[in-house]
């Protein structure tokens, strides 16, 4: 009988490990690497200043340019140096490329400073008293697969091997999965529009691409975008990102590029896959509407057009692009840059994500894949949006997530290091290595599938209370109730990855539901010991203490017992689950954690007691001096 064969690269360990269902189907192909991210060239051509409403070089680009020209002088940089590899111009100036939709100028350098230089530049910049603010233009990349998992040895399925059912631990392993398909009794997403801003979507037949015309290509480079001419055109498709071929060695040190990734294409299928083929996975909100929205290209791509294509998605106006007639109920950003100061450095970033929020949108960010600090990431360590970092099959952090007091929660993102073959995520994807070519899937792990997990499930609560005819949720209870009815890590993190492991199910009943109960507080006396207290890993005690006017300080303190455990404080109100609107925080390793509060607000303040690791014998202190 003639079986119809399908190709499914598949990840495997440095062993070669390999899916017990495909042990009968090894291919012949050569092996295709999916490395772990590439290096970006410590350069800068592009930066974004902000100038004040009632000057000239708002309402003039060519006062603007003349600004960053007279910076240039000062700054000392307009020495003719030997030609760019590009473009050979050996005379720095600045040229105008456009406003974004928030209203910061885009400028461009005839050729690209150092970071030393870049820095130097941006000074001068700043000291011109009609500058507001002035940042890079940041270059963006994909959150490619985890570099502990880049060996792929393509097989040949069968329909008859049938490997999603038995795979999609993500969905429903009580240790490591997000309890989707419980879900899916009380909510499938039905048209809710999901705005995916990554590399576009390749066609596939497990996914549904009625949005894929009316998403659109932010890329306005065309070095990035791959097209003849700069400028933006309509369609979220993805031509391919390819990096690896000599045009584009000037973007990386090492390694040097890599072929397509289809990254948008995979975070769809998680997010809204439709399981229509005989091996297809059903993603997570089978009936919402992925609108691609493609900033990612040859080389990765820019944190202004990122910017512009947030406020598009969301429904904002971007001059020289037709209004989006799909706004997104969600935005996923399954991509980062790294940032010494996080996005504090990034204004036009900020304002995007705050438009996004203010017309009703969720932001959901990718941690990073860095084994590093969320903080010095973006858009992760953005107000405003929800930060994941990924878990693998047995619950514990990804080997390579990011981690941090900014991450809301936990998504499955596969792994390794959990030692198990199978633990990895599948999605649709794309076997071209440069341009679109047969589509299948791939294995593969990483805080960007992460990410989708939260999106799709943030789908599910807006469609859910949507056919309820509720009120419509806001951006901030959808994250209150992601992170409140997250699941305790079933293994004590070894470091702070947000409130627990995403669940589905008591996510939609949370929106369904709406409050629950108000949580007990327990109340601190002044300069009284709350001794003997008791906290399960992963769950907490919320104490309050009130605090005159005049007080010099405030000091809150927990001390004594077994265990380890996190402080946050917050005025008027108790602090989410995760601590992250707290307006102070401790999180030492073991029990003893203190804050002080200089000239703290008068009122109630509220203290909660987080415990990492279970805890007994806790006391608490919450005291003042006037």
């Amino acid at each position: 009988m003639n079986r119809h064969l399908l190709h499914l690269p598949m990840i495997a360990a440095a062993t070669m490990l390999a899916m017990p269902f495909a042990q009968a189907h090894a291919g012949t192909d050569a092996a295709r690497a999916i490395p772990g991210g590439l290096h970006h060239r410590a350069v800068t051509e592009r930066f974004i200043v902000t100038y004040r409403q009632d000057s000239a070089e708002a309402r003039d680009p060519h006062a603007a340019v003349r600004s960053v020209n007279f910076a240039v002088t000062r700054a000392g940089l307009d020495k003719p140096v030997p030609g760019a590899k590009r473009t050979g111009v050996e005379r720095l100036s600045a040229g105008y490329v456009r406003k974004l939709a928030l209203g910061g100028d885009l400028v461009r350098l005839s050729r690209p400073l150092n970071d030393v230089q870049a820095h130097g530049l941006m000074r001068a910049i700043s000291a011109d008293p009609a500058v507001l603010h002035v940042e890079r233009d940041a270059r963006l990349s994909a959150l490619r697969d985890s570099p502990a998992a880049t060996a792929v040895s393509p097989r040949m399925l069968t329909s008859d091997d049938q490997p999603f059912p038995t795979i999609r631990w993500n969905y429903d392993d009580p240790r490591g999965g997000a309890n989707i398909a419980k879900a899916w009794e009380l909510a499938d997403g039905n048209d809710v529009v999901v705005a995916v801003l990554d590399t576009g979507i390749a066609w596939h037949p497990d996914l549904d691409l009625s949005l894929a015309d009316a998403g659109y290509d932010f890329i306005r480079d065309a070095f990035t975008s791959g097209r003849p001419l700069d400028g933006r055109v309509p369609g979220g498709w993805d031509p391919g990102d390819w990096s690896n071929t000599p045009e584009y060695e000037e973007c990386f040190d090492e390694p040097a590029g890599e072929a397509s990734s289809w990254h948008g294409t995979r975070i769809a299928g998680i997010v809204a896959g439709l399981a229509s083929s005989p091996l297809g996975g059903v993603g997570i909100a089978r009936r919402a509407k992925v609108l691609p929205v493609r900033v990612l290209g040859h080389c990765g791509g820019n944190l202004a057009d990122l910017a512009d294509a947030i406020v598009w998605s969301a429904g904002g106006h971007v001059k020289g692009v037709p209004d989006n007639k799909h706004p997104a109920q969600v935005i996923t950003l399954g991509l980062s840059v790294p940032s010494e100061d996080g996005c504090d450095e990034a204004m036009s970033l900020q304002a995007a994500i705050e438009e996004a929020n203010r017309r009703g949108t969720v932001v959901v960010a990718a941690a990073g894949n860095g084994n590093g600090e969320v903080a010095l990431t973006m858009p992760a360590s953005c107000p405003g949006v929800i930060a994941v970092a990924a878990n693998g099959i047995t619950g514990q952090r990804v080997s390579d997530s990011n981690f941090g007091s900014g991450i809301a929660l936990a998504a499955p993102g596969g792994g390794w290091t959990d030692g198990i073959s199978n633990g990895l995520i599948w999605s649709t994807s794309n076997h071209g290595a440069t341009v679109p070519a047969e589509p299948g899937y791939v294995a593969s792990t990483g805080t960007g599938l992460a990410v989708a997990h939260v999106a799709g499930v943030a789908a599910l609560m807006i469609g859910a209370v949507k056919q309820a005819y509720l009120p419509a949720l806001t951006p901030e209870q959808i994250r209150e109730w992601l992170v409140g009815t997250a699941r305790i890590f079933p293994v004590a993190p070894d470091r702070p990855v947000g409130a627990g492991i995403l669940d589905a199910h008591a996510a939609v009943v949370k929106a369904l539901m709406g409050k629950a109960e108000p949580e007990p507080v327990m109340r601190l006396e002044r300069g009284v010991p709350q001794p003997g207290h008791g906290i399960a890993a992963g769950a907490s005690l919320l104490y309050a203490i009130e605090v005159p006017p005049g007080a010099r300080y405030l000091n809150l303190r927990a001390f004594g017992g077994r265990g380890d455990v996190t402080l946050h404080a917050k005025a008027g109100q108790a602090p989410v689950a995760d601590g992250t609107d707290a307006d102070a925080a401790s999180d030492r390793p073991g029990n003893n954690e203190a804050v002080v509060k200089p000239r703290p607000q008068p009122g109630i303040w509220y203290l909660r007691i987080t415990a990492r690791q279970a805890v007994d014998k806790l006391s608490v202190l919450g005291n003042y001096v006037l």
